[in-house]
């Protein structure tokens, strides 16, 4: 069995697809009208997919702590530094929680928790 995408139901597309291809640095796919009031979004060159949804019948959604994507990065020094220059606040970290690895994370548009991850090399 293979994992397809993370389905994340969005308040407003094109801030949610500007946030995941801007910050993140995830490329758009697809993106198509699903019916009346609704669109959906796909993100990601590789096998896993990130799927937004905007269905106008949702109001105000809101994702508390329900998800967190992770995203490996080479640097993370760099990304916290792309992050600050675009004034998205970091809510957790940079934390090393072990020798292996070390991540912090932010929000997107619609409050979902978004973990960039640098693993480490062992000595």
């Amino acid at each position: 069995m293979k994992f397809l995408w993370t389905t994340i139901l969005v308040n407003n597309m094109d801030d949610s697809l500007k946030f995941y291809e801007e910050i993140v640095g995830l490329k758009m796919t697809e993106r198509f009208q699903a019916g009346p009031g609704m669109e959906i979004s796909f993100l990601g060159e590789g096998e896993t997919k990130v799927e937004l949804i905007y269905n106008e019948k949702f109001k105000k959604l809101d994702a508390g702590n329900r998800v967190t994507l992770g995203f490996k990065v080479e640097s993370l020094d760099e990304k916290i530094n792309f992050i600050k220059e675009k004034g998205i606040k970091i809510i957790t970290g940079p934390i090393e929680p072990n020798p292996s690895i070390k991540y912090f994370i932010i929000k997107d548009p619609d409050g979902v928790k978004i973990q960039f991850a640098q693993q480490l090399q062992s000595n």
